[in-house]
């Protein structure tokens, strides 16, 4: 595996720190936010100083009863190419259900939801994973990820997990310590034993972000600084095999430059501390497939839908799970949601202003997501539309033009109000 050395999450907000800050060996970019023919012109001109940019994708759903989708797959094959990037990676999670396998209706989490630790769940990601090594012109790897739930039932740890997942597919790990910190708050699963399980062998690189407590559940927010118990988990690993790479993720609340870079300094510091203790030598996965029947995926997509239902749209909570917890996690669902719409469509926080958010976590609570957030920002602006007395005449009359230029076959001119345009460029 080729040595990465240490790296940063390329942002928008932060691109022109990411081309500042020494010792930047590469960068990440979350894959949907790109688009191969018109790249960013400070990640062109990273690749020109030579600096390796890896496509991240959040989309695919290798974890999901389904089988990936084929132009999921293609756009995340163009990123590489058009990056010229000598891996891509993805997540160990399904952030879909319903649909054909389950005569339901598709819904979408808007969120990386946990696979169960069971051999139905292990047969369909292999067969998932080799479906997207086939159509992939380089290595992938996959992240484990965060969770605020746990599955009942569960069969194997998340070391024995990753570690058959690795040994059946040869897929390359992308081992994130910060939601294996996570998972230790929320589900009482020690970080060591799961570092001592893993084919350390595998691992193509490593996450680090930091996060927050509240009342005794870890939020992985990517928002805060990294903290001590993660960079413990670092030094653990590291003090068990050399990382090829080691990335400091930041999604939000973004720091001024000198604050990345005592975070990236720490990471160091945490690596070189572990490369100081003796290693313990693990065994190296082989590549031993074995198919997953329909029978698995049936079972396993209606156990995902009945999740992502009771999540999404107020059905009741499947057996075993813990329904504290399926609120704390339903709720931030609903939260992030709203936050990804405010993003990808600033005008409607600026046009709503205090009403967006309470507005559209009442919209949320009656309409789960079935589509991308475009198609929800829409939706969502056409229900307020239509609602009586919800608006006052300003904001309805510029939520209609918002909503008839979006939903038009082609842009419409229209100049914003100044306090529209003001709003918009604050934020």
């Amino acid at each position: 595996m080729e040595r990465l050395g240490t790296g940063i999450g390329w942002r928008p907000e932060i691109a022109d720190a990411v081309e500042r800050i020494p010792g930047i060996d590469w960068a990440e970019v979350v894959a949907e936010n790109v688009c191969p023919g018109h790249l960013p012109k400070s990640l062109l001109r990273l690749r020109e100083r030579g600096v390796t940019v890896i496509p991240h994708g959040v989309s695919l759903g290798l974890g999901g009863a389904d089988r990936p989708d084929e132009t999921r797959l293609t756009a995340l094959a163009e990123r590489a190419g058009a990056l010229g990037s000598p891996l891509v990676t993805e997540h160990i999670a399904f952030v879909r259900a319903g649909g054909p396998l389950t005569a339901s209706p598709r819904l979408e989490a808007g969120h990386l939801l946990p696979v169960p630790r069971t051999r139905d769940a292990l047969d369909v990601l292999c067969e998932n994973i080799r479906i997207a090594q086939d159509a992939l012109p380089v290595p992938l790897a996959v992240e484990n990820i965060a969770a605020l739930i746990s599955w009942p039932g569960e069969e194997l740890t998340e070391g024995q997990f990753l570690y058959e997942l690795a040994d059946r597919t040869g897929v390359r790990l992308l081992i994130d310590v910060a939601n294996l910190h996570t998972n230790h708050v929320n589900r009482g699963e020690d970080p060591a034993e799961a570092l001592a399980e893993l084919p350390l062998e595998a691992i193509a690189y490593v996450h680090v972000a930091g996060g927050f407590e509240r009342d005794g559940v870890w939020h992985d927010s990517h928002a805060h600084p990294v903290p001590r118990p993660v960079l413990d988990i670092l030094t653990d690993l590291a003090s068990r095999v050399a990382p090829p790479g080691v990335l400091l993720e930041r999604d939000e609340n973004f720091p001024e430059t000198a604050e990345l870079e005592r975070e990236l300094a720490q990471i160091r510091a945490a690596v070189e501390k572990g490369g100081q203790e003796p290693r313990t030598p693990s065994s190296t996965p082989g590549n031993t497939p074995a198919p997953a029947s329909s029978a698995a995926r049936e079972r396993l997509a209606l156990a995902q839908a009945a999740l992502l239902s009771a999540l999404v749209a107020g059905t009741p909570v499947p057996e075993g799970f813990d329904r504290t917890r399926l609120g704390v996690q339903a709720r931030a669902l609903a939260g992030k949601r709203a936050d990804v719409v405010a993003k990808v469509a600033p005008e409607l926080p600026a046009i709503l202003g205090p009403r967006y958010r309470p507005a559209f976590l009442s919209y949320a609570q009656r309409n789960p997501m079935t589509s991308g957030y475009r198609r929800d920002a829409l939706e969502f602006a056409g229900q307020l539309l239509d609602g009586e007395g919800a608006l006052d005449t300003a904001a309805r009359r510029d939520l209609r033009e918002w909503w008839l230029e979006r939903s038009g076959p082609a842009p419409r001119s229209h100049s914003w109000p100044a306090r529209i345009r003001r709003t918009l460029t604050r934020r």
